[in-house]
């Protein structure tokens, strides 16, 4: 008979080698997280307090009334909290490319009785997104799922309104972790600014403002 500790071991080792397999293919092809596996995505990993949804979301000083994005939204662990941030005066769009995501978004909205979130499914960099249509937006362990970052880039900055904020967060547990430098020379390169970090090399957060004409 297998004991309890056997088990934890068997179950490591096989969270390991998924994480490494995946992290290999993802290095040779753009592979978004199968919606099997969003359990994963939504937990708030205890080692990186940067990627936790509240700090991510408190960067972003959110107030009643604005719209969001919510970028490769998987299950939905920023989707409902900003949600709530905003409040019924407010609106947060669930963008994902995987509609059995989107569908775990749905429930979950209409489980905590949130009517303000939006869905819809799409390829960031594809011209789904209108312009000007968001005041924050967020991209949470997602660029490096993305093949065309610079599109997509470009089209979350026109989708911002002017002083518009976008939340860039990675995290070296994610196989397509990207890494500070790769993200600034792309968001400077969309046309972002005055950017601004929480966490470290290996965990962070980049608050990435457009510009005000003029400002």
């Amino acid at each position: 008979m297998i004991g309890p500790m056997l088990w934890l071991i068997a179950v490591a080792v096989l969270v390991v080698a998924t994480f490494l397999a995946w992290r290999l293919a993802s290095s040779r092809a753009s592979l978004p997280c199968p919606a099997w596996l969003s359990w994963l995505v939504e937990l708030d990993n205890p080692l990186f307090r940067n990627n936790r949804a509240d700090a991510i979301i408190a960067g972003l000083e959110l107030a009643p009334g604005m719209r969001c994005l919510d970028a490769g939204c998987g299950p939905g662990r920023l989707t409902l909290p900003m949600a709530r941030a905003v409040g019924p005066a407010g609106a947060v769009l669930a963008f994902d490319l995987q509609d059995a995501m989107l569908a775990k978004v749905e429930a979950r909205a209409r489980a905590a009785g949130l009517g303000n979130i939006g869905l819809r499914q799409g390829a960031l960099g594809s011209g789904a997104l209108e312009a000007g249509a968001f005041d924050r937006a967020t991209l949470a362990t997602v660029l490096g799922e993305i093949p065309d970052q610079e599109a997509a880039l470009a089209e979350i900055f026109a989708a911002l309104e002017a002083g518009g904020v976008l939340a860039v967060t990675e995290v070296i547990a994610d196989p397509h972790f990207q890494t500070r430098p790769h993200v600034l020379r792309l968001a400077q390169a969309a046309g972002f600014r005055e950017p601004r970090l929480t966490g470290g090399a290996l965990s962070y957060t980049l608050y990435l403002r457009k510009p005000v004409p003029g400002g």
